[in-house]
């Protein structure tokens, strides 16, 4: 495999930091080639100072992710987000033209499962101070599947990628040795099975489960209005 690994820590000695050397190392050893975007050491800028610019580090970007089939996304939850320098770079390199915009010939726009980048793989690495289970369904912070739906479905699936169950280290803040120890090795794992995990089986949008006003057809998960409804 041909896997892009988009890294957004500040801090060297961080968990992320250890956790993606992991990952690299692993990647090494199971034969795959990679790139990294470490974006704190290539000081991006995450301004978007004109709309659609393909200034020269952008297309470096995107020369990267159109070579690969991959594409890890690797970055601390913070404030229930991502980093706003890695919210820069999806802002700055999934362009109109690139990210979304496309059409067929018939004029159908093609986003939610069709677009550019159909037909690649994504999955988010990320770490959460919270424990498990204050993030989960009726936990306090909020369910994460819903808080990673921005980047899963509104990104990801919305540009053609296949959106991979993500990988999660929970109590961050707390994790001592044995702790990363299990958390490398289930990264490993995960990273093992990257070309044969089943993805979130998201709807497509132009795949007959959504009206013209792409509204989701009422005998489809009737009755509901969760975010898992766009899920077959």
């Amino acid at each position: 495999m041909k896997v892009l690994w988009l890294f957004a820590h500040p801090e060297p000695a961080s968990l992320n930091a250890a956790l993606r050397d992991e990952g690299l190392r692993a990647l090494r050893e199971l034969g795959h080639e990679y790139v990294q975007s470490d974006l704190y050491e290539m000081k991006w800028d995450p301004i978007v100072r004109e709309i659609a610019s393909f200034d020269p580090d952008v297309v470096a970007e995107q020369e990267k992710i159109s070579w690969a089939d991959t594409l890890v996304v690797q970055f601390p939850l913070w404030w229930y987000g991502m980093p706003a320098i890695l919210k820069g770079w999806f802002d700055r390199v999934f362009v109109k033209g690139f990210g979304y915009g496309l059409k067929d010939e018939n004029g159908r726009v093609l986003r939610y499962g069709e677009g550019m980048l159909a037909g690649k793989r994504a999955m988010i690495v990320t770490t959460a101070g919270g424990r498990a289970s204050s993030l989960g369904p009726r936990g306090v912070n909020g369910n994460l599947e819903q808080l990673l739906f921005p980047l899963q479905h509104g990104t990801f699936w919305y540009t053609g990628m296949a959106a991979l169950p993500p990988f999660v280290v929970y109590s961050a803040d707390r994790t001592d040795a044995a702790e990363f120890t299990a958390a490398a090795s289930g990264l490993r794992e995960r990273l093992a099975r990257l070309e044969t995990t089943e993805p979130i089986p998201y709807r497509a949008q132009n795949g007959g489960d959504y009206d013209s006003d792409l509204v989701l057809l009422p005998h489809l998960a009737a009755g509901r209005t969760d975010l898992d409804v766009h899920q077959r």
